[in-house]
């Protein structure tokens, strides 16, 4: 017979998630250099998160059972029971009730002291995946074994009830704050290479910018896999600001504002024209590093920023035509976008369609694309923000903002 002991009461759980947060961080600051630069910072978080959660127990309700044997016990120390001679053993014969609780999670779980407790914590011995509780009785009363039973049960779902809500909080944040421990130390590694001044792309705004545009306000668990990523040094690729990104896209729309107010003069125009309707007000906001035009037409319907043969920003203009056109444009982006952290936009012009309609399909199109990741916040009422990998390397992401615009016909 295995000595029971007090569960639920060994070691603080808020120490032991402390402990499992410290542990995480550690492997952060560990992480290979080049790989921790080369992946998703969100992957990469995701990644961290899965391996150092706590997962609670569960019990097998359906999988308990029940032993008895004979046996003798000594209550010499008993002191609720008269004895002459305590110096000696004084041994009874009861019936020992042993129930068997199978469960899955980390056996340690159960020695963990929770934020909410009782001043009688149940006694158990945890044998693998097992708990195994005593029941003694020198009578076959069933019922009185029963109520010992429920109560015993009763006892231990509710610390485990309270348990899984702390690690439920903990799990919860676990993400976010490997997330910003692996920016932290990104920052770190390029600052030591003196490399950070290099990641913004320089975009020189004019001395005689007009202020018209002005930015918008708006069981044991199985150990995860680290996310791929390559273990070549890590190169900087030139990339817009996301300050510079929201500025483009509020001259954006304050120009497309502009086209739903005199949909006469628009109506008919194609794809083609309706970018160039952008390109003056863009380009009198920056100028070039050798033009004098930072934003150019390439191919029929895209607006580009370009740096030598890469493109750091793309705009696509497309009239709605239904959610097939509209995922054809979104492998088109993909197609143009071959740097890391690529701003891109796809401008929807709709003619003819009720526009909630149209607003109502374009989550679901972006969410069932194979290279979307995650939806963004974006406070517009009529645009959407998500982020897509690279066709080439998940490790790339994309941000992709969708403006929907009304030019009726």
């Amino acid at each position: 017979m295995h000595s029971q002991k007090l569960l639920f009461s060994d070691r603080n759980l808020y120490s032991v998630m402390e402990a499992q947060k410290a542990k995480m961080f550690q492997e952060i600051d560990t992480y290979p250099a080049n790989q921790l630069l080369n992946t998703s910072i969100d992957d990469l978080a995701k990644y961290f998160a899965a391996k150092f959660e706590i997962v609670p127990i569960r019990i097998i309700e359906d999988q308990i059972s029940v032993d008895q044997q004979e046996t003798k016990r000594d209550v010499s120390q008993d002191p609720l029971r008269f004895i002459s001679d305590r110096d000696r053993p004084f041994y009874i014969s009861e019936t020992l009730i042993i129930l068997y609780i199978p469960f899955e999670g980390e056996p340690d779980i159960f020695m963990y002291r929770p934020s909410t407790i009782t001043l009688n914590p149940p006694r158990g011995f945890v044998n693998g995946n097992t708990l195994e509780l005593s029941i003694f009785c020198t009578d076959h009363d069933v019922q009185s074994v029963k109520r010992e039973i429920d109560r015993l049960l009763g006892s231990i779902r509710q610390y485990l009830i309270w348990i899984t809500s702390d690690l439920t909080s903990f799990n919860a944040t676990l993400k976010d704050v490997a997330q910003q421990h692996i920016e932290v130390r990104r920052q770190k590694l390029l600052k030591d290479q003196g490399l950070i001044a290099s990641l913004g792309f320089p975009l020189r705004k004019r001395p005689d910018t007009p202020a018209t545009y002005a930015v918008s306000t708006v069981r044991r668990k199985a150990i995860p896999k680290p996310p791929p990523a390559h273990t070549t040094a890590y190169v900087p690729e030139p990339a817009i600001e996301m300050a510079e990104y929201e500025h483009i896209l509020s001259i954006i729309q304050s120009t497309a504002t502009m086209l739903e107010r005199s949909p006469q003069t628009f109506r008919d125009m194609d794809e083609e024209n309706l970018r160039d309707q952008f390109l003056v007000p863009l380009n009198s906001h920056y100028e070039g590093q050798t033009t004098g035009e930072t934003f150019n037409a390439s191919g029929k319907t895209d607006i580009l920023i370009r740096d030598g043969d890469r493109s750091v920003f793309i705009a696509e203009c497309k009239i709605w035509r239904g959610p097939k056109s509209f995922s054809s444009a979104i492998d088109q982006l993909l197609g143009y976008a071959t740097w890391r952290d690529t701003k891109t936009a796809i401008l929807i012009f709709n003619h003819n369609t009720k526009l909630s309609d149209v607003l109502a399909k374009i989550p679901n199109i972006l969410k069932s694309h194979s290279n979307w990741k995650r939806m963004m916040d974006f406070t517009s009422p009529t645009g959407f923000r998500c982020i897509l990998a690279h066709k080439d390397d998940p490790n790339r992401e994309i941000i992709l903002t969708v403006l929907v615009f009304e030019v009726p016909k």
